[in-house]
């Protein structure tokens, strides 16, 4: 015999880790980073102009690539240190690499004429660094007496350990 469920039985939330959330959104940022590029490509002229050795105003050269792809290495690298970095150390680099990335995804729209598709690529890029900051900035605290014990209830808590 099959017990019921209800219908309306509560789904079960579970927490998820900081760690997790701002890999998590780093892969966002850099997916969405890479497909903008990528669709630009059918942006009528463009081909041409990087046939002719032009991206944007600047001329095609080991600088320009060199400097186009440490931009997209960094959110890359950034899912693997949110999950490795201790945790003093990934909140500090997530602000300030999140931080950092917001002039630069605002200039992605300078010269563009194609703003509702720069407009909604640069909007939803933005919306990532800000959860990115968010996640980071909220990031739980435990409280001292909950890690560390001191005071007499110390041995008390070796004697725990030990056993």
């Amino acid at each position: 015999m099959r017990t019921r469920h209800p219908a309306t039985a509560t789904l079960e939330d579970q927490r998820i880790p900081v760690r997790a959330k701002l890999a998590a959104t780093w892969t966002s940022f850099m997916f969405l980073y890479a497909y903008v590029d990528i669709l630009n490509f059918f942006t009528p002229g463009v081909i041409e102009d990087i046939l002719n050795g032009k991206v944007f105003e600047f001329d095609l050269s080991q600088t320009f690539s060199t400097a186009a792809l440490t931009l997209m290495a960094i959110p890359i690298l950034m899912v693997v240190l949110s999950m490795t970095l201790p945790a003093r150390a990934n909140r500090i680099t997530n602000l300030t690499v999140a931080s950092l990335y917001v002039p630069v995804t605002a200039f992605n729209a300078v010269g563009e004429s194609w703003l509702y598709f720069y407009g909604l690529g640069i909007a939803l890029e933005l919306i990532l660094l800000a959860l990115i900051v968010r996640y980071a900035w909220t990031w739980p605290r435990i409280a001292p007496s909950a890690t560390v014990a001191t005071g007499p209830d110390r041995e008390t808590v070796r004697a725990q350990q030990q056993a």
